[in-house]
C-alpha cells in the first residue's frame, strides 16, 4: 500500500488497513475466505425528510447491522458516498457523525481513499480501525448524522450513501443505501478533457508535433478551486528521448521543465464552468539534440487534471499518441570558391591562340579552397569547386601538384600544335 493511500484512510489517530477499491462495494465483493460475508445493513428513513442545503440543517437515520448466522462476525463500517458531479469532495464538504444506540460507544472519522469521500467509525475504547463484533443471530444499531458543509461544490448535486464494510463482512446484495437530495436542484455535468493534434512535421530545422489540450465543463455550477494539469510523456523502449516540451503562454512559446517526470501547465482559474467555454492550451513537442532515439517513434502524452487545492486526486485524464522523429541537423553550406586565374605565357601578336574551354575548366577545377567545414566533402561542380580540406591536409598539396601538371600539359600541347602549324 502506498504512503498516500495509507494516509488517506487514516481515522482520528491514524489507521493502516487494506481497503477494497471504492468501486468494490458489498454488492460486488466476493465472500470472505472465512465465510463471514453474511451481514446485512439497513438504513432507516432520514429525519427530517427534506433535501439538504449547503451549510444548512442535517438529517439523521438509524443504521442497523444484522448477523443471521450462529457465530459472531466482525463488522468494519464503510459508508461509501457516490457524488453526482465533477468536483472532488473534501472532508469538510460533508457533515458526518455516528453515535451508538445499541452498540459500544463509537467514534467516527472520514477517509478519502482514491480521492473519494468515505465515512468510517469504530469502538471508542479500541484502536482506530478496529471493528465491531456483531453477535450470533444478533444486531447493532447506530444513529448517523449527515449534512452539507457550506462549501459543498456548486457543480455537484445529489448523492448516494451506501452502508458497506471494508473487511468484506457484508453479504453480496446485503448493503443498504439511500439517495440524499441537495437543494437547489442542478443539472450536473462533467469535465471533458481531450487532445487535438494540429500538425506534425518539419518546422525549420526541427521535427515538431503541435497539439491542443482542451478542457470544457458542462452542467450547472463551477469549480470552487483552480484546476491544475500535469503532463507525462513516454515511448517504447528505454532510450533517453530528450523531450523538449513547450506551451504557448502569454503569446510566446515557453519551455516546460519536468519535475519527477511531470510537466505542469498553467492553471485554469477557479470558477471554471460551462459559461467559460472551451479552454485550449497549445503545445508543441520535439526531440532535443541529446536524444538516443534514431528513428520515427510513437510518443504517448497523458494529461491529468486535478483541483489545485483540497482534494487533489485526479478529476480527469486524457491520452494521445502521435509519431515524432529526431532533430534534423542543418546541412552545411557549400564553401564559395575564390578561383584564381592561372598564369600563362602571353603569345606574340602573330601567335594568339586561345586555350580551349576544356583546358580552362581543367585548370579551374584543380584550384582548391580551405574555407568551410573541413569535415564535409563536397562534389566538384561546373563552377570549378573541389573538395574543401583542412589547413593541415595533404590533399591541398596533391591538388597543387595536379594543377601544375595540368598547366604543364596544356602548355606542351600548345607548343606541339605551334610547331606543326609553322613547320
Amino acid at each position: 500500500m502506498s504512503v498516500r493511500t495509507a494516509a488517506a484512510i487514516a481515522v482520528v489517530a491514524g489507521v493502516v488497513t487494506t481497503l477494497l477499491p471504492l468501486s468494490a462495494t458489498a454488492a460486488s465483493a466476493a465472500p470472505a475466505a472465512d465465510d463471514h460475508a453474511v451481514l446485512r445493513t439497513e438504513m432507516g428513513a432520514p429525519v427530517p425528510g427534506g433535501p439538504l442545503t449547503r451549510g444548512g440543517a442535517t438529517e439523521t437515520f438509524d443504521l442497523t447491522v444484522k448477523n443471521p448466522t450462529g457465530k459472531a462476525v466482525e463488522y468494519k463500517p464503510w459508508m461509501l458516498l457516490d457524488p453526482k458531479g465533477p468536483s472532488r469532495l473534501d472532508e469538510s464538504d460533508i457533515v458526518f457523525k455516528v453515535e451508538a444506540v445499541d452498540a459500544p460507544a463509537t467514534k467516527s472519522g472520514i477517509g478519502q481513499q482514491d480521492g473519494e469521500w468515505q465515512g468510517l467509525f469504530s469502538p471508542s475504547a479500541k484502536e482506530p480501525g478496529t471493528g465491531f463484533d456483531i453477535p450470533a443471530n444478533g444486531k447493532m444499531t447506530w444513529k448517523v448524522t449527515i449534512g452539507l458543509g457550506a462549501n459543498y461544490p456548486t457543480n455537484n448535486g445529489d448523492f448516494n450513501l451506501t452502508a458497506a464494510s471494508y473487511n468484506n463482512s457484508v453479504a453480496p446484495g446485503g448493503a443498504d443505501s439511500h439517495l440524499f437530495k441537495v437543494d437547489p436542484q442542478i443539472k450536473t455535468g462533467e469535465l471533458k478533457t481531450w487532445f487535438k493534434q494540429v500538425s506534425s512535421g518539419k518546422d525549420g530545422q526541427e521535427q515538431r508535433a503541435y497539439l491542443d489540450l482542451n478542457h470544457q465543463a458542462t452542467g450547472d455550477g463551477t469549480f470552487a478551486a483552480a484546476l491544475a494539469t500535469s503532463l507525462t510523456l513516454s515511448h517504447p523502449g528505454e532510450q533517453d528521448a530528450d523531450f523538449r516540451l513547450q506551451a504557448l503562454i502569454d503569446g510566446r512559446w515557453q519551455d516546460l521543465k519536468a519535475e519527477d517526470s511531470r510537466y505542469e501547465l498553467p492553471r485554469i482559474a477557479k470558477g471554471f464552468g460551462a459559461a467559460s467555454g472551451v479552454h485550449t492550451q497549445p503545445l508543441r513537442l520535439s526531440l532535443g539534440k541529446n536524444t538516443k532515439l534514431t528513428k520515427r517513434t510513437t510518443i504517448t502524452m497523458e494529461a491529468e487534471v486535478r483541483q489545485a487545492e483540497g482534494n487533489t486526486w485526479p478529476v480527469r485524464t486524457a491520452q494521445v499518441q502521435f509519431p515524432l522523429v529526431p532533430i534534423t541537423e542543418p546541412a552545411p553550406a557549400e564553401p564559395t570558391p575564390t578561383p584564381t586565374t592561372p598564369t600563362t605565357t602571353t603569345p606574340t601578336a602573330t601567335q594568339s591562340p586561345t586555350a580551349s574551354p576544356s583546358s580552362t575548366t581543367a585548370v579551374r577545377q584543380a584550384v582548391a579552397t580551405t574555407t568551410g567545414n573541413s569535415d564535409v566533402t563536397t562534389t566538384g561542380s561546373s563552377t570549378g569547386s573541389l573538395a574543401s580540406t583542412g589547413a593541415g591536409s595533404s590533399t591541398g598539396l596533391y591538388a597543387g601538384l595536379a594543377a601544375a601538371l595540368v598547366a604543364l600539359g596544356a602548355a606542351a600541347a600548345w607548343l606541339g600544335r605551334r610547331r606543326r602549324t609553322h613547320v
